[in-house]
């Protein structure tokens, strides 16, 4: 008998307008307030409302029900002006004393690969926002998109935490399992908790397929899969929009995670939050010298950071930093750091993707390069207003080109 720890990823981007070359040095209004405010409402109640009122009759009704969360700081703001109910409710799990929160970065951003001093401060306010939106300190660390090596382990460590998660990615386990705990290469007590993409993948991307050989997959059927498996925990790591807006309610998914646990319950399978696994003794150590993700079959970086627009916008973005900082303006630097959450980058991309459609839903551009051209043409206006006497001057040039 394996426990189970079934961990949910909560984010929404706030996602820019259509802003062009005319819009630079005349308004900084670079987020599409009502697609954000649409599209957050659409989620609430599709997904987060239906899932959270599921998920604390579970714990009310089974005592050995656990559930983890990780929310973007991106998310939580989105709760604040668009949904204040969803946001209540999570506060209401919390209070519970079955869910788990655990840490990433604030805006959901790839500040490890780019700038240590960025990612550190929005680790820190992601963990400001946890305690005092769930009175929790996080002990385990979720790197944006589970991107991972063994110098992101090492760094968190030093940072106070005692577990973090990966992908449980057949390239780097080679023989071993992902249901094991093991020690990330170069760290001293940190624990790696890895995802059992297979059996996390049946219920986020093949749930609803009806061409899967396993379809239709019942909670039976599922605790059947799960219960020979040997190990210290099965880790079952999925968006949390899974619930109802990535697979509908009418596929039946709501069902599936209300029959769950007592499905697992005949086979004695209980379930356990990351923390609970810090305790266990690792099998092994995981050497991961190289940076892996959970995104599409590749499991690396390249579905953000893959083709030359991706990687000007992001090197662009990165060499603004300090003299966003530098400032002063409160309003430009969280401008700035909105554009570091990874969806932007995403948006960009124009490989070929098996979880494509997934992010599809709430793309705001048309094209990847409608995606390059927006966030540029933003970029270029927070570069130039650092320069109050060129922003002037082209603002001017603007003006006389369009009479």
């Amino acid at each position: 008998m394996t426990n189970v720890c079934l961990y949910f990823q909560v984010h929404q981007p706030f996602r820019l307008q259509k802003y062009t070359l005319f819009d630079i040095g005349k308004h900084s209004r670079y987020f599409d307030e009502q697609k954000n405010k649409e599209v957050m409402q659409k989620i609430a109640r599709k997904c987060y409302l239906p899932a959270n009122h599921i998920i604390r009759d579970l714990i009310a009704k089974h005592d050995d029900f656990k559930a983890t969360y990780s929310i973007t700081g991106t998310a939580i703001e989105q709760f604040e002006k668009y949904a204040p109910n969803v946001l209540r409710s999570f506060q209401e799990l919390a209070q519970t004393g079955a869910v788990e929160f655990l840490a990433e970065t604030s805006h959901h951003s790839l500040s490890f690969l780019f700038n240590r001093e960025e990612f550190d401060y929005q680790v820190r306010e992601h963990q400001k926002l946890v305690k005092k939106y769930f009175s929790q300190k996080p002990k385990i660390f979720r790197n944006t998109e589970l991107i991972y090596n063994n110098e992101l382990a090492q760094h968190t460590e030093k940072m106070g935490f005692k577990g973090i998660l990966a992908e449980g990615w057949d390239g780097v386990l080679g023989w071993r399992s992902p249901n094991y705990v093991y020690t990330p290469a170069g760290t001293r007590k940190m624990k790696l908790l890895l995802k059992n993409y297979r059996l996390s993948d049946d219920v986020a991307f093949r749930f609803s397929n009806k061409s899967w050989n396993s379809w239709p997959l019942t909670a039976d059927k599922y605790a059947g899969w799960i219960a020979p498996i040997l190990g210290d925990s099965i880790n079952l790591f999925m968006d949390y929009e899974t619930f109802g807006e990535h697979q509908w309610e009418d596929t039946g998914i709501f069902n599936f995670l209300k029959h769950l646990p007592a499905a697992l319950k005949k086979h004695n399978i209980s379930f356990q939050h990351p923390s609970e696994l810090l305790k266990t003794e690792a099998k092994d150590t995981l050497d991961i010298p190289h940076t892996i993700s959970w995104a599409d079959v590749e499991r690396d970086t390249s579905a953000w950071l893959g083709n030359k627009m991706q990687q000007s916008a992001s090197a662009r973005l990165y060499q603004l930093r300090g003299s966003v900082l530098a400032s002063g303006d409160k309003e430009l630097i969280e401008s700035w750091r909105k554009l570091t959450t990874s969806d932007h980058f995403y948006y960009m991309c124009t490989k070929w993707f098996n979880d494509g459609d997934v992010h599809k839903y709430f793309n705001p551009h048309d094209t990847p390069y409608e995606g390059y051209i927006t966030f540029m043409n933003v970029l270029q206006d927070i570069a130039l207003k650092q320069k109050p006497g060129l922003l002037a001057s082209i603002a001017h040039y603007i003006k006389e080109v369009t009479v």
